[in-house]
């Protein structure tokens, strides 16, 4: 797994080639645990607890190492990180409560059913069948769904054919649905504006009875890429704002294009681009 969400709080994560090893943040794991939004508080909590430990001979000290970690401003410094081994052993340096609390979540995030599509959807990233997804189609769309579905829903990739609706809106109509799609298929992809367009119509129209924002936000970028030599770096859009964006966009749409359009990159090809998007669209989905 790379980056997670504790309660809402972004736990970051960084590939260590030489150990071949997923590295956490530690002032992530602090906050997480915590339940602290404070930079500067969370750095002295973890001087603190780090020179106890040391004087404890803690195996947590000794594992802990630094490596360079993304900050909230994009630039890469160097941050104490540990391993998912050494996370389970600094949480439990905190009250019990919060602790456990912490590690049975960190434990078994990975063999969730979101924990176990996300780790598909990571493959995807120069997999050969990123090449093979019909771009634009319901098809492709169906194919996504499928990949990173097949095996946890027995409807993965199939069409739904029961009407569905969330926080009382009501999704397009199970009995017009094909046609719909068919509608939504022949839309146009020559612009950004007429591509956020199709996609929003696909969200109105969500297909599928469960994972349509997941499966539809590699589709949109799927597109883009083909058409426009772009595609969305979710990391920088805000769980809320695109949220709030995509409500609105059921009656007007200038939000949603505003946040994506100021989010278009083009390193298309870029494994940290694709991993912290997949990892941000992943989180959208999650409870606050």
């Amino acid at each position: 797994m790379s980056d997670r969400y504790y309660n809402n709080f972004r736990v970051r994560a960084v590939w260590n080639d030489e150990k071949n090893k997923w590295y956490f943040s530690v002032l992530d794991i602090v906050a997480a645990i915590r339940g602290v939004d404070d930079y500067e508080k969370n750095r002295n909590y973890w001087k603190y607890l780090k020179n106890k430990l040391k004087k404890e001979g803690s195996q947590v000290v000794s594992g802990t190492t630094q490596l360079k970690i993304t900050a909230p401003d994009g630039k890469k410094r160097l941050s104490d990180v540990l391993t998912a081994e050494g996370i389970v052993i600094l949480a439990s340096e905190f009250p019990a409560r919060v602790g456990s609390q912490f590690i049975e979540w960190f434990t078994n995030s990975d063999e969730s059913l979101d924990g176990k599509s996300k780790k598909k959807a990571y493959s995807l990233f120069g997999s050969p069948l990123l090449n093979e997804i019909e771009i634009g189609t319901v098809k492709g769309l169906q194919q996504i769904h499928s990949f990173l579905f097949g095996g946890l829903y027995d409807f993965a990739g199939q069409i739904r054919k029961v009407n569905i609706s969330k926080n009382g809106f009501q999704f397009a109509n199970a009995l017009y649905l094909d046609e719909t799609l068919k509608t939504i298929e022949k839309m146009p992809e020559d612009s950004f504006e007429r591509i956020i367009d199709k996609y929003i119509e696909m969200n109105v129209a969500h297909p599928f009875r469960e994972g349509n924002g997941r499966s539809t936000r590699i589709w949109l970028d799927t597109i883009l890429r083909k058409n426009l030599s772009k595609c969305i770096d979710w990391s920088k859009i805000n769980k809320k704002e695109y949220l709030d964006a995509m409500k609105q966009s059921v009656v007007d749409g200038t939000y949603i294009k505003k946040l994506l359009f100021a989010a278009l990159t083009d390193r298309i090809d870029d494994r940290e681009v694709f991993m912290k998007g997949i990892d941000y669209s992943y989180y959208y989905e999650t409870d606050d």
